[in-house]
């Protein structure tokens, strides 16, 4: 049997991404071990505190020789724009959840709003990485 252990966002600075991830959303540092011998690549995840088993990858956006200088600048403008995917996030309230991130300093885009599936809202790291907040409604879970 397959399982999902970690998911990646690319992220402009790793120091303020994690200050974000474990302050403002309050998820814990899993890993956090730079390399020497790969030229000091620093392997950084965190997580939900009540999801042991997952993590997200906070990967700073690598230039050469992995990315060649072009690349590396469409990474970080697509990621900026909130192009790079998105992160599901699932709560009992989404109004409660968007409230106590909002007193926490996290600035959403869209606010709780219902929709045919629940409500939801969305905001974005300091990379611009997306993420939607949502309280799923009975039918969406059929």
């Amino acid at each position: 049997m397959l399982k999902i252990v970690n998911a990646q966002v690319w992220v402009h600075d790793q120091d303020e991404a994690l200050a974000f991830y474990t302050k403002k959303l309050n998820m814990e540092i899993r890993t956090d071990v730079t390399v020497p011998e790969m030229g000091n690549f620093r392997w950084l995840t965190v997580g939900p505190t009540n999801q042991p088993e997952f993590s997200i990858v906070l990967m700073a956006i690598p230039g050469p020789p992995m990315m060649d200088e072009a690349t590396t600048a469409q990474v970080r403008d697509l990621t900026s724009k909130g192009f790079t995917g998105t992160i599901f996030l699932t709560t009992d309230s989404c109004e409660a959840a968007y409230n106590d991130l909002k007193s926490r300093g996290v600035e959403f885009t869209e606010a709780p709003e219902e929709r045919p599936y629940g409500i939801d809202a969305a905001f974005r790291d300091p990379s611009g990485n997306n993420f939607r907040l949502t309280q799923v409604n009975d039918i969406a879970d059929r």
